[in-house]
């Protein structure tokens, strides 16, 4: 007999949505604390902002980049990052920018005098650049960019793979994350670099991904429950959703923590706001992507969607055919000839349809049409 190991059970009934007042008002105060934060501390821009010297330096076997910062640890040159560029015998060195002119050539001299003394091999200067903060303003130009155009498209996929307020819930929810993995760097003030801008990225990905599957279910649900109240749909729609967002999390956080303990100093930064990433991640997917939609309204059908807002998924007819205006445009389009034709097929189906209650034309003339555009295609297969 083969045992399992379950995190979860394998139906939950958890009232997330019961909950949704309080943990919106969480979120908002997380989200304005981040902002607050990135006015009145700001960032903690590294080198590829602020601007600093970059050392290319070659060595004939694979660079010791341990021995290398070592090397350089007792320089006193504020931040000093090291790492490999194209192989593992190129190492990139990057140098806080210093107060003048005079004082980035004597960090390059002071550089260049360490690694030789204390580094055992052959080393190769292959290019020594200067990176003004000119330059760091056009990264940070660019950053912000790629981010605020990764969101915007992401809100175009949405609205075209599913429809409008769907499209709303999930941009609303990478902003949440996005907001709070910035106002988590500006609170501890951890470097933040290019690889801080692609962290976030791809937290904006990781998060879509799982908004994805939670709103896919909903949108199954809303055409299989045409009938259930729509704070129960949302229910059953996440909690169908949870044991597959669970374990998709987990996992990623067991190889980002394997990172973060093994990666080294290079990359430290970079996986903690991964691990924070997915963490927020996870956390909007399930309490606040879904709770959206019980203000934007998702699509119930043209039957009964009268503002015109989201009309594309569900299909429930009004409970008073008088109402509906699409049965009485079609009642008043011109009969179709072939209509005369099938009337005496369908004459059994309209004294089935009388004996069970009374129904208006446009009801008949609708039910008796799909009837005739099925027998129709069966004779055309046959």
């Amino acid at each position: 007999m083969m045992w399992r190991i379950r995190l979860l059970p394998d139906k939950t009934e958890i009232p997330f949505l019961r909950w949704r007042k309080g943990l919106f008002a969480f979120s908002a105060a997380l989200a304005i604390i981040s902002v607050v934060l990135l006015f009145a501390k700001g960032l903690n821009f590294g080198i590829d902002f602020e601007g600093g010297i970059l050392i290319e330096v070659g060595t004939e076997q694979s660079a010791k980049i341990g021995e290398m910062r070592s090397a350089l640890s007792d320089l006193d040159l504020g931040e000093v990052s090291l790492q490999e560029f194209g192989s593992d015998t190129e190492v990139l060195i990057r140098i806080e920018r210093q107060a003048d002119d005079a004082a980035d050539q004597a960090a390059i001299t002071a550089v260049r005098a360490a690694l030789a003394s204390k580094y055992v091999g052959k080393l190769s200067y292959r290019r020594t650049e200067r990176v003004g903060a000119k330059v760091g303003a056009e990264l940070i130009q660019a950053g912000a960019i790629a981010m605020v155009l990764a969101i915007a498209l992401m809100l175009v996929y949405i609205w075209f793979r599913f429809e409008l307020p769907f499209a709303i819930g999930a941009i609303i929810a990478l902003v949440h994350d996005v907001l709070l993995t910035i106002g988590m760097f500006a609170l501890f003030g951890l470097e933040f670099n290019l690889a801080i801008v692609a962290a976030i990225l791809l937290i904006v990905g990781y998060s879509m991904n799982d908004t994805v599957v939670v709103y896919d279910r909903v949108r199954e649900n809303l055409r299989k429950y045409k009938k259930m109240a729509l704070i129960d749909l949302l229910n059953l729609s996440v909690n169908d959703t949870l044991s597959r967002t669970v374990m998709t999390s987990l996992t990623t956080l067991l190889a980002l923590v394997a990172l973060l303990i093994f990666g080294g100093e290079v990359i430290r930064d970079f996986t903690i706001a991964m691990i924070w990433g997915v963490v927020v991640g996870t956390y909007s997917s399930v309490f606040v992507a879904g709770s959206i939609l019980m203000y934007v309204k998702p699509g119930t059908g043209t039957n009964t969607a009268a503002s015109g807002f989201g009309d594309a998924e569900r299909t429930k007819s009004r409970d008073d055919p008088a109402q509906d205006e699409a049965l009485q445009r079609f009642a008043a389009l011109p009969a179709d000839p072939d209509e005369d034709k099938d009337e005496s097929e369908d004459s059994a189906g309209e004294a089935e349809a009388a004996s069970s209650g009374p129904r208006s034309r446009a009801s008949r003339r609708a039910s008796n049409s799909r009837e005739r555009r099925n027998k129709r295609r069966r004779r055309k297969r046959r």
